[in-house]
This record gives structure tokens, C-alpha cells and sequence, in this order.
């Protein structure tokens, strides 16, 4: 639908001041049929050639760029269930931008003045607080959780229930995992998948890759290109392939 069309559907609650490209795309059913709301707050923009699903609230202030998909139902098989293409949840915070090319699944929730950046993937249930920056090509997994005055740097992965504190800081090229026993569909054996945490002020150097299960303690150093295959303490500095905690003394 265009906004034209939802609005005379009574599925479109636009405020005073928000702008809304002719050219934007509204799917206001979800995959079991449910009509669900799109709310743009004042001072809210939507432009051209985004899609915007039903059951998204985009706030105040806030901006989805061109070529940007916001609220997609998930459907089809995902982490050992079928996700039924359920619908809604969505929230882009006051003041947060989702820049062109992203995408950005149902159940997300973008904190204040968070940034999306190009052609990043954020995938169900996700939830970011404010001020944090997601930079472009990014693959962030589902129920993952993210603190405030995050940054991630461009080109990472950030695997399914991954917990990054506030002021967290990951550089480029970053690799999670959560899986130790590469269980994939079989009928005998359910995924037993155990995320990589980042505690609060925590910096990892580009290229590094973190085992499942593995916490990254507060304020601890993880030098570039590392491997880390076991808990990093907080404050201390660790780096190598794989990763060792170095005296400092």
C-alpha cells in the first residue's frame, strides 16, 4: 500500500510534521493475515522506496532512508523452530536513523539517536539502546541485546543471544559464535547454543574472532586478530591466536 491507501485503511497514525515519500511502501498484514498500525511520531521521515511493515512505531525526529525494509515478519525455519511470520514490535527510536539498504526484521527495538548503518541486517527480537552505533554491512542476530553508547564497526557478525554491554567497543570484521557442536536440523539432537557476552566499557580489535560461551570482562583489552578461546578478565589485556591474558606487571 501506499501511505495514501493506508491511511484510508485507518492503519496509518501520522503526526504533525512527519514526512512520508510518496514512493514509500506500507504491508500492513503480517504472514497470518493480522493488519497491524504503522504510528510515525512528528518530525518523523520515511523516503522513497522504503517498506515499512505493520506494527512499527517510528518516533519522534527519527529517519528511515530510502531502499530501507522496517519491520519484517520472520517465516520459515530459524535456531531449530519455524518462525511463523509473526508481525509487530517494532520501534525506531526518537531521533535514530536507519540508513539506506538495511533491514531491519519485527521486534527490533532501536533505542534514542541509535544509527543503523548501510546495508546492515538486524534480524528478530534484537533490542539497542541510545545513542549506539551500528556501522554498515553488519549481520546482527536474533534476541541479541545491546547496551547504550555502543559501537560496532562495519563488516562483523554478531551471532543469535549475543550480549554487549554499555560503551562497549568492537572493531571491524569482528566474528561471534555460538555453537560448539555444529548442529544443524537433526531430528535426534537440538542446537545447544551458548552466546559470547561483552561486558560494560569491554574493546575488541578488528578481525577478532570469540568462541561460544566466552565473556569478554569489563574494560578488558582484546587485540586485534585474535583468537579468543576462553574468558578474558575484567581489565586485563589479552591478544594472540588464540587470545592469552598478558602480565602487565
Amino acid at each position: 500500500m501506499s501511505a495514501i491507501e493506508l491511511d484510508a485503511a485507518g492503519l496509518l497514525h501520522a503526526e504533525t510534521g512527519a514526512v512520508i515519500s510518496r514512493f514509500a511502501l506500507f504491508v500492513p498484514a503480517d504472514a497470518l493475515g493480522t493488519p497491524l498500525a504503522v504510528i510515525v511520531r512528528a518530525g518523523a521521515e520515511i523516503g522513497p522506496f522504503a517498506v515499512v511493515h505493520g506494527g512499527t512505531l517510528i518516533g519522534e525526529q527519527a529517519r528511515v532512508e530510502e531502499h530501507t525494509v522496517v519491520g519484517k515478519p520472520e517465516l520459515g525455519y530459524a535456531v531449530g523452530r519455524i518462525r511463523p511470520g509473526l508481525g509487530g514490535g517494532t520501534v525506531v527510536g526518537a531521533g535514530a536513523v536507519v540508513r539506506s539498504g538495511a533491514v531491519v526484521y519485527a521486534g527490533v527495538r532501536l533505542g534514542v539517536n541509535t544509527v543503523v548503518g548501510h546495508h546492515s541486517l538486524l534480524r528478530t527480537d534484537i533490542a539497542v539502546g541510545t545513542e549506539t552505533q551500528l556501522g554498515h554491512h553488519l549481520t546482527i542476530e536474533r534476541e541479541t541485546r545491546i547496551g547504550r553508547d555502543v559501537r560496532c564497526s562495519p563488516g562483523s557478525h554478531i551471532t543469535s543471544a549475543t550480549v554487549i554491554a554499555d560503551r562497549v567497543f568492537l572493531g571491524a570484521g569482528i566474528r561471534t559464535i555460538n555453537d560448539k557442536t555444529l548442529t544443524w536440523r537433526d531430528p535426534n539432537s537440538e542446537p545447544r547454543l551458548t552466546a559470547p557476552r561483552f561486558e560494560t566499557g569491554a574493546k575488541v580489535g578488528s578481525g577478532t574472532t570469540v568462541l561460544a560461551g566466552v565473556t569478554i570482562g569489563e574494560y578488558a583489552l582484546v587485540g586485534a586478530a585474535s583468537l579468543v578461546t576462553r574468558d578474558v578478565p575484567a581489565g586485563a589485556i589479552a591478544f594472540g591466536h588464540p587470545a592469552r591474558v598478558q602480565d602487565r606487571s
